[in-house]
């Protein structure tokens, strides 16, 4: 083309793009339409199509405006990246989210740092349950003053507690809405999780105050798991979670009433996802599953264990009972299976607790539906008859502060392996880099559980007992640095405080007799830490609890024939620390009797264990055979061993 008539045609359109643009500013879009038709014909460049995406959305032509952005977009140039931002936009409030999506993802660099388009790719991963690259965009959101991209952000929250990025999102969140008791909770997970105690105190003020003013609600959008780490109060402990997903009326009382067609063998269906080897539940239960006798019970385990933990199954899972992998199942589709199994007492072994199933039960499942072990309290809004406990777990006086009716064990409510725990082997304290002459306390608790009040009284055992160390076990960098700095903060030498890791199994119990003494946390005690830690010879010091959680150890204690080591109260346990500190004679004689008792007392008598608890269920049954609501069930003990039941 000549170079005249090149010039005459850029000309042209440089005039009617003016026209289209002097009519769009005068609100004239029919006749900038029209023009802007003309000049598609003449010059296709960015300004063009950015003009016409404007004309578009004021004629509300949205999607073909979202195309015309685009255009102007892949045309390039400087501003190529927020007019692709615009065409993405106007794709997803239109539906078209294929197209959103297509122009988005080349943008996820920018997401980072830009919460409109986080906010698009992220609601649109969400909807079709892509979650693997969410955690990018919850920063962005976080911080956004968009209360839709704050509600965004706060549903892509996971479930683990060690996920940084669901923390810096949580503390984005808190900040700009401080009043917002759901945060709040939800922050002080975070910090409880990392031992911030600085954090946990600063806020403990204020919810105490709180509740001072009985404004107990503000508790009722707490997890109820991470709620009992820091609230040894069952009456606050039933009104946690209580928001959430609450059960119909009049559920339970059609579930009573459903026809069903009991047997001369009772049914039992378990309902986990810790129904492989490793786990710790496993290292308390299995033996009673092995023992249940067959010919008056059939046991079925409901299984949604992840098949990444099923790793040692040798075959060996089936002594445990029939096995029904329902991991795949919806909570609907998983009762139906359950019903047709036709089950007479179904049991929760997860309660509030991660990856629990507890929704399950609330889909008329079985006649009888009951909680046990996996959770220290009662199942809020979820419909369940019973919670199996001892008299010590579960005390008189405590029925108000539970939905369910107690079934009490005669010795303790938690199960042990006796037969496939491993004894400690020797090893010294030197192999475990701990000093040789010095009085070491320990605590193998998970850091979680080591609350304000309780490293406060660890603080005044250390400042009373000078030639002594505390020996815990983190493997969290950031607890480890909080735990220590808050000891250092109370002036002592960080020297005695001495962090240990994780180790293999049979490892980690030939480690525990090495200490002199094992302190127990408040107000969650150590379960299955402490039985391990009884089990391998070590004494437990405890005080006596005020809720489930609490009352564990002191259980335990009592079922190995040592309840000298519960002590009456807080002030009490600082007291006897000191104590067993000045008179090593005590703990010599607290190891011997364990040693005495560790195969002639009911806490490791998986047996004996497995007789009480089917007589519960027998007394379960029987109630319900009968017609008769649930009601409080104390079960009879039997006649105390003359001897040994030693594997």
């Amino acid at each position: 083309m000549p170079a005249a008539q090149t010039t005459e045609l850029s000309v042209n359109a440089q005039a009617i793009f003016s026209t289209a643009s002097r009519q769009y500013q005068k609100g004239q879009y029919t006749d900038a339409l029209d023009q802007l038709n003309i000049l598609m014909n003449i010059n296709r460049d960015t300004k063009t199509f950015v003009l016409l995406a404007k004309v578009l959305l004021k004629l509300g032509f949205k999607p073909e405006a979202a195309r015309a952005y685009q255009l102007a977009g892949e045309a390039g140039g400087s501003r190529s990246q927020d007019y692709l931002t615009e065409a993405m936009k106007l794709y997803f409030v239109n539906g078209h989210e294929d197209e959103a999506l297509a122009i988005g993802l080349p943008l996820l660099e920018k997401a980072k740092t830009d919460p409109e388009i986080a906010f698009i790719i992220a609601s649109i991963f969400l909807k079709r349950d892509q979650k693997e690259i969410l955690g990018l965009f919850k920063a962005p959101l976080s911080t956004s003053a968009n209360r839709h991209h704050q509600s965004l952000a706060f549903k892509l929250l996971t479930a683990d507690v060690n996920d940084a990025l669901d923390r810096e999102a949580v503390a984005n969140l808190f900040k700009t809405h401080p009043k917002n008791t759901t945060l709040r909770s939800a922050y002080l997970v975070y910090a409880r999780e990392a031992n911030d105690f600085a954090e946990v105190e600063k806020h403990s003020r204020d919810i105490d105050r709180a509740l001072r003013l009985g404004e107990a609600d503000i508790l009722a959008a707490e997890a109820p798991y991470y709620h009992i780490t820091w609230c040894g109060d069952e009456r606050l402990n039933r009104i946690a979670g209580a928001q959430h997903r609450p059960f119909p009326a009049g559920l339970t009382e059609a579930r009573r009433a459903m026809p069903h067609a009991w047997n001369d063998r009772i049914r039992i269906g378990y309902v986990s996802s810790d129904f492989w080897h490793d786990h710790a539940t496993m290292k308390l239960l299995a033996a009673v599953l092995t023992a249940h006798d067959r010919s008056r019970f059939d046991i079925t385990l409901f299984c949604h264990t992840s098949p990444n933990n099923v790793v040692r199954d040798d075959g060996s899972r089936e002594k445990w009972g029939k096995i029904v992998s329902i991991n795949d199942l919806s909570d609907d589709q998983a009762a139906e299976v359950i019903r047709s199994e036709n089950i007479d007492i179904l049991v929760d072994l997860k309660g509030h607790t991660l990856e629990s199933r507890v929704n399950i039960f609330n889909q008329q499942t079985a006649p009888v539906q009951v909680s046990w072990l996996g959770f220290p309290g009662t199942t809020v809004n979820v419909d369940l008859d019973y919670i199996i406990g001892d008299p010590h777990v579960l005390p008189d006086g405590s029925e108000p502060h539970y939905y369910e009716k107690y079934c009490r064990l005669p010795d303790t409510y938690q199960p042990n392996d006796p037969l496939n725990r491993p004894l400690p082997q020797p090893l010294s304290r030197r192999q475990l880099g701990l000093p040789e002459e010095v009085f070491v306390f320990a605590s193998f608790n998970a850091n979680r559980k080591i609350s304000l009040q309780t490293i406060n009284l660890w603080i005044e055992i250390l400042q009373q007992t000078p030639d002594s160390v505390l020996w815990l076990m983190c493997s969290r960098p950031d607890a480890r640095a909080n735990i220590i700095a808050k000891f250092k903060s109370a002036g002592l030498d960080t020297k005695r405080i001495i962090v240990c890791p994780k180790v293999l199994y049979q490892d980690h119990i030939s480690r525990i007799p090495v200490a002199d003494i094992g302190l127990d946390t408040y107000p969650y005690n150590g379960h299955t830490t402490t039985s391990e830690q009884l089990w391998a010879g070590l004494p437990v010091l405890t005080f006596k609890g005020t809720n489930f959680a609490s009352r564990v150890s002191e259980s335990l204690l009592n079922a190995i024939g040592v309840p000298e080591l519960v002590a009456a109260g807080p002030e009490d346990y600082v007291r006897e620390a000191v104590a067993l500190y000045n008179n090593r004679d005590r703990i010599a004689d607290y190891r011997k009797t364990l040693e005495e008792n560790r195969f002639r007392m009911p806490l490791f008598d998986a047996e004996r264990f497995c007789r009480h608890l089917e007589q519960g269920y027998e007394m379960m049954a029987d109630r319900a055979k009968r017609g008769l609501v649930p009601d409080h069930i104390d079960v009879p003990a039997l006649p105390a061993r003359t001897g040994s039941f030693e594997r």
